[in-house]
């Protein structure tokens, strides 16, 4: 029997092994139906990109209306070097004044073809004497129109003639993911495009300014590219290059830019008015967070608290208190203290507004008359 099952065992394991391969690969060698591989199939086509494999004509549509700027000032004795230098420095009294100049450069974007230029305030801050360059070669001194520190936004002016100004766009919100290129004059060298995307929007609480609405990219900004213009694939004008957060002062791919139709709102005031004229009410407040929320005994959950008024201030008049939560703003939800700002400086001074708050758990309303907003930040 031991001599049987050695001489037989192994090979009719090996056949049992076989036939059991063939019937689940091959069944109908065996005379048995095939089976039937279940798979499960994309839905729709093969997805396919539509956009352009160059984006050269939304560049040639842009580009001519983007500037250099090259702007002056006076150096003062500690940016003149001789007065940087501790021996020379001892007979500052006997030298003369330091006739040394200081440039600076940046960009700007021709919004009108009468000559209306947009740029950043702090590029052309302090200048006594600022250049616009174009792209076909053309040099004009520009006149300053005004500024508005608060947005970091300045309006210029040029006299030439047949100017070309960019087309702006009419999306109410770029969408992130959405290809953007930035030109500018980076470092001097001329015109430059660098490309990237919609990082996101909304960007806001940077320190970089009173009103904050940036749309944030990672196409290359760099010193000089201030100003400049963020287009989008087809060459609309999308936003105003201004800032980059950076750990070495060079670009790492987060750059910010204020959205276009904000922009547009500024350079109109400031032609029209010489200033932005804003709504203001008076008011300092904080985030209703869960601890101050449970502290007033209130299971509210949005809105934003008064932690101080200005004397004399709408609010104060209107009879807002410190401690007041303030729910809605003309029926607005208040959910953050920015939102409310921009909201409130939205209105036009002498508007009245009704304010739902909540005051020691009761619900009540006011109507405050909106003021003009004081200028906090220096020209």
């Amino acid at each position: 029997m031991n001599v049987l099952l050695r001489n037989w065992g192994w090979p009719a394991v090996c056949g049992v092994l076989i036939a059991l391969l063939i019937s689940q690969v091959y069944p109908q060698w065996l005379g048995l139906p095939a089976r039937d591989l279940s798979v499960q199939a994309a839905s729709g086509a093969n997805p396919v990109s539509n956009g352009p494999y160059s984006y050269s004509a939304a560049v040639a549509r842009a580009a001519p209306a983007v500037a250099n700027i090259y702007t002056s000032k006076p150096a003062t004795a500690s940016e003149n070097p001789a007065f940087r230098n501790p021996t020379l420095r001892d007979y500052s009294d006997n030298m003369p004044a330091p006739a040394r100049r200081q440039s600076s450069l940046g960009s700007a974007v021709i919004l009108n073809p009468d000559g209306y230029l947009l740029t950043n305030n702090h590029v052309i801050a302090g200048a006594d004497q600022i250049l616009v360059a174009l792209r076909d070669g053309r040099e004009a001194l520009a006149t300053l129109i005004g500024t508005d520190p608060e947005t970091d936004l300045a309006v210029l002016k040029i006299d030439l003639p047949d100017l070309p100004a960019v087309s702006i766009s009419q999306a109410d919100e770029q969408r992130i993911g959405d290809v953007v290129m930035a030109i500018g004059n980076p470092f001097g060298l001329g015109q430059t495009v660098t490309m990237g995307i919609v990082s996101a929007t909304g960007r806001n609480q940077l320190g970089l300014n009173t009103y904050e609405d940036f749309i944030q990219t990672d196409a290359a900004i760099n010193q000089g590219n201030s100003g400049g213009a963020l287009i989008d694939a087809h060459g609309n004008l999308i936003g105003i290059n201004t800032a980059i957060f950076s750990q070495s002062g060079g670009s790492q791919g987060i750059g910010f830019a204020i959205p276009v139709k904000l922009a547009v709102e500024v350079m109109q005031a400031i032609i029209n008015q010489g200033r932005v004229i804003r709504g203001w009410l008076g008011v300092e407040v904080q985030p209703l967070t869960p601890e101050l929320a449970e502290s007033f005994g209130i299971d509210i959950r949005e809105g934003i608290v008064i932690s101080g008024l200005y004397r004399e201030g709408p609010a104060w008049l209107a009879g807002l208190l410190p401690g007041d939560v303030i729910l809605r703003i003309d029926g607005q939800p208040s959910g953050t203290g920015r939102q409310a700002m921009n909201q409130v400086a939205r209105a036009n001074p002498g508007q009245a507004v009704t304010l739902d708050i909540l005051r020691n758990g009761q619900a009540m309303q006011f109507k405050a008359e909106v003021g003009v907003r004081p200028s906090f930040r220096s020209q």
